[in-house]
Parts: structure tokens; C-alpha cells; sequence
């Protein structure tokens, strides 16, 4: 009988593996295998362990690592939103993205926080992103998965990779249909 901690090693090691680039290319026989090149879930997958590599850096640096940042790949092109301090740190993020392995792309559409935060205005962000995230996962027209939501001072940003301009445009329609919404920053990008 096999443990539930030799399960939760085994897992381990295949994410460590997996996030590291170190998975074995052969078949059970041990025979090396040709990488499959048009497979749209390896696609979704090798963008998944792009996104948790950048995210892992990103969590790990000192000087950006308390920052909300939404990180979105598609096709290796990382789009990198939400609110930074100041421009350092945006040039410091993006820096240290394109030395992630499998980053074909950076791109940058962070914003420079403006003014200080006060409780209240968290609060109410708080509020205004799970209300237009509730609202995209009502929708049937957008998958609320592909787009990320950053609010700072009712200041709406949009990200993602969007699979057409329908998806996009209904978005921002709901988006701007919630309340506490001051201004809406279109991020989002129509898959090519």
C-alpha cells in the first residue's frame, strides 16, 4: 500500500521537474520522443509553466514582490499589468522576465502608481475587482479566466489574451457597468 506522502512526493517532484525543464522526452521503452509541435495543450501548458516561472521570480525579488501584478502568457509573449511604485521597478520586472526560460515576448502594461492608498480605497478596489470578475464569470460571452483585473483608486485595468474582438468589447461593457469605476484601461489583447 502505497502512503499519501509518496503520492505528495511524487507531485513534488514532477512540479520541480516540470518548472526546472527537466522532464524526460522518451517513452516507457526509454526511447527518445520528437516534442510534439502544434499541441494546443502542450501550448497551454508550456505557457502555464512560463507564467508560474516568472511568477516564482517576480515573488522571490525583494523590491517587487509585495507588488499585485497580473502575469498572462500566451504563445511564450508574457504580458506583464497591474500597479508599480515607480519606474525602476517596472524596468527591473521586465528585466528579469526575459530571462525566464521559454519568454519569447515582454510585454509591459504596467502602470506607475499615482498618490498614496488609503485603507478605504483598498477596500473599495477590493470591491470593484470581485464585481467585475463576478460579473465576467456570469457572462457566457467572456471566459473571465483570460482576462485579469487590476484596481487601484477605482482605476480598472483589463489584461489577457482574448480569442476575439466580441470577447474583448463585452469585457469592457461589463466592466464599465460597475459601480465605483472612475477609469477602465484596456489591456487586453485579441489572440493572434
Amino acid at each position: 500500500m502505497i502512503k499519501a506522502t509518496n503520492y505528495l512526493s511524487f507531485a513534488g517532484v514532477l512540479a520541480l521537474c516540470i518548472l526546472t525543464g527537466n522532464v524526460a522526452s522518451q517513452n516507457l521503452s526509454g526511447q527518445p520522443v520528437a516534442p510534439v509541435e502544434d499541441s494546443s495543450v502542450g501550448k497551454v501548458i508550456d505557457d502555464s509553466v512560463v507564467t508560474t516561472r516568472v511568477k516564482a521570480l517576480l515573488i522571490s525579488d525583494e523590491a517587487v514582490k509585495s507588488l499585485l501584478i497580473n502575469i498572462t502568457t500566451y504563445k511564450g509573449n508574457v504580458m506583464l499589468s497591474g500597479f508599480a511604485e515607480n519606474q525602476a521597478q517596472v524596468d527591473r520586472m521586465i528585466l528579469a522576465t526575459q530571462g525566464v526560460p521559454g519568454v519569447k515576448k515582454v510585454t509591459d502594461k504596467l502602470s506607475i502608481k499615482e498618490g498614496t492608498q488609503t485603507i478605504g480605497n483598498k477596500v473599495d478596489d477590493s470591491v470593484i475587482t470581485v464585481s467585475i470578475k463576478s460579473a465576467l464569470l456570469g457572462d457566457p460571452e467572456v471566459r473571465s479566466l483570460d482576462v485579469s483585473v487590476s484596481t487601484r483608486k477605482g482605476e480598472v485595468q483589463l489584461s489577457g489574451f482574448l480569442d476575439n474582438a466580441l470577447q474583448l468589447n463585452r469585457a469592457i461593457e461589463l466592466a464599465n457597468g460597475v459601480k465605483g469605476v472612475s477609469k477602465l484601461i484596456n489591456h487586453m489583447v485579441i489572440k493572434e
